[in-house]
């Protein structure tokens, strides 16, 4: 199907795209992961057999489908092969604690887990629920092995039609505490993502490069797409650096989503230079701060044009930064998107005027159906205007720029209220950043006898000899007496979680001691 016909159509079955693909591009490769690759044919007829599996096994329309696995074909092939069955996917987070994972597979519902070695290793000691069914996706995963699970070739399942507003998929959020969240997507919302990056440069010819995990929005975002446009995906297991270097070179990598981190480290790769990435037409950058020394680096060294997105897995609205056009406004995630509205309140759930500094909300055709099975939850996140407008809330701070490009403060969670003032960390990082000898930095606020709280400094060394109080003197010299750094500690690494953010929380609490009195 031709990308003008699908940008032009109200709404499609990625279904059918996928198989309307498959008979255009039939010999073309579909998917590369660590163990080889598969042809449109084969994926075809590989998801064929997947969703006649789990509509054997009684798996009726829009039933909940649990996946934990790294990224292989195998687990995408249950992800898209759900789809097919009529069912809605459930990529759980394999990096969770095991524990957690039950919970989300409890929270789901769901009667199917498809597992890789990992993750079955991971919950080996644990109970698992008797009514489970796992589907082994690996030679080291417990369960029933997928060649045997699967019907005989050449099956064609039960065609199952879906509306615009059936469930997709469902991502979990990323909570370090309890249960995290189920997020329900609609195949509405999938489309609009895919016309987005279609409209944007992603075609049957695109090369993209998956390293971030199959659980994350992140990679579904470009993935789903390339996939819808008959292009071929690149599936990287594990994200290692030198190893997305050699890929990109071997495979002709075209286009790559990936998260601020991860661009750290590649470019800090002592071989960087070495490799042909002639082949890229555009990196993208999601899911966390992108600090504007690391996308003027991308932009010098690295082919190909550097968009900055930045928006919430739940919806809400999102904004875009061609880096490539505007290397005035690297310190921006850019304008808000065609479609997409953002506002900016206070406190109380006023609408702010240009320039001031709030909480962020936004709408557009990319929001989420709702949290799953938490009608609450999904009420808080929510946010009218005056005329009864639904809006998501983002728990970001940030503002406007003259030209309408938004500036990021923090989240709401981590601003610092130190003697009455409001601090925001990224202005303090973004001090320390920009000494030769940091490496990384983060700060958060810690408990304080007389500010009620003050900002701690966690910075990752690059030079180990650098003395962290001549660090700490040379970002407060800069910075306004209400925000002057009470102390330094430093650290190997930051935590961060699978897709890149500082895990904040884990060092306020490591760290709430630091500073006495």
């Amino acid at each position: 199907m031709r990308l003008e016909d699908i940008i032009a159509a109200p709404f499609l079955s990625f279904s059918d795209l996928l198989r309307s693909q498959a008979a255009a591009h039939a010999d073309a490769v579909a998917l590369v992961d660590d163990t080889g690759r598969i042809t449109w044919r084969e994926l075809d007829a590989l998801l064929d057999r997947v969703a006649a599996g789990l509509q054997r096994a009684g798996v009726a329309k829009d039933e909940v489908v649990a996946i934990a696995a790294g990224n292989s074909i195998a687990s995408v092939a249950a992800f898209l092969g759900a789809l097919r069955a009529g069912a809605v996917p459930a990529p759980l987070t394999s990096s969770a604690a095991p524990e957690t994972i039950l919970l989300m597979l409890a929270d789901s519902g769901s009667r199917f887990l498809f597992v890789d070695g990992d993750v079955s290793g991971a919950l080996a000691h644990l109970p698992f629920p008797e009514a489970v069914t796992r589907v082994a996706l690996d030679e080291a995963a417990m369960g029933t092995p997928l060649a045997e699970w699967l019907p005989e070739a050449r099956v064609v399942p039960e065609p199952r039609s879906v509306a615009p507003e059936d469930p997709f998929n469902i991502i979990y959020s990323s909570g370090t505490t309890g249960t995290p969240k189920g997020i329900v997507q609609s195949h509405k919302m999938r489309h609009e993502y895919a016309k987005r990056l279609y409209g944007n440069g992603i075609g049957e010819s695109s090369v993209s490069i998956a390293s971030t995990p199959l659980y994350s929005n992140t990679t579904l975002v470009a993935l789903l797409p390339t996939l819808g446009a008959g292009g071929k995906v690149v599936l990287m297991k594990k994200f290692d650096a030198g190893r997305f270097l050699a890929l990109s070179e071997r495979e002709r990598v075209t286009n790559a989503m990936l998260v601020p981190i991860q661009y750290r480290r590649i470019m800090e790769h002592p071989d960087f230079d070495r490799f042909d990435l002639s082949s890229y037409r555009a990196k993208t950058s999601t899911s966390a701060p992108f600090p504007a020394a690391l996308k003027a680096d991308v932009l010098k060294r690295w082919p190909g044009a550097l968009v900055d997105g930045y928006g919430m897995t739940e919806g809400g609205a999102n904004t875009t930064l061609l880096a490539h056009l505007y290397p005035d406004k690297l310190h921006t995630v850019g304008q808000v998107s065609p479609g997409h509205v953002i506002k900016i309140i206070d406190e109380d759930g006023n609408e702010l005027p240009q320039g001031e500094a709030g909480e962020i909300v936004g709408r557009s055709p990319l929001m989420m159906s709702g949290y799953l099975g938490q009608p609450e939850k999904t009420r808080e996140a929510e946010w009218r205007d005056a005329e009864g407008n639904v809006y998501i809330r983002h728990g970001d701070i940030g503002r406007f720029d003259e030209d309408g490009f938004l500036i990021l403060l923090d989240r709401s969670k981590d601003l610092i209220i130190s003697g009455g003032f409001n601090i925001y960390p990224t202005d303090l990082e973004a001090e320390l950043l920009r000494q030769p000898a940091v490496r990384d930095a983060a700060v958060v606020g810690v408990p304080s006898d007389r500010w009620g709280e003050t900002p701690l400094a966690v910075v990752v060394l690059a030079d180990p000899s650098a003395d962290p109080q001549a660090i700490l003197a040379d970002a407060n010299s800069r910075l306004g007496k209400t925000q002057r750094i009470a102390a330094i500690e430093i650290v190997d690494e930051l935590p961060r979680s699978a897709i890149g953010k500082v895990l904040k929380r884990q060092l306020r609490d490591e760290f709430a001691g630091a500073v006495p009195g």
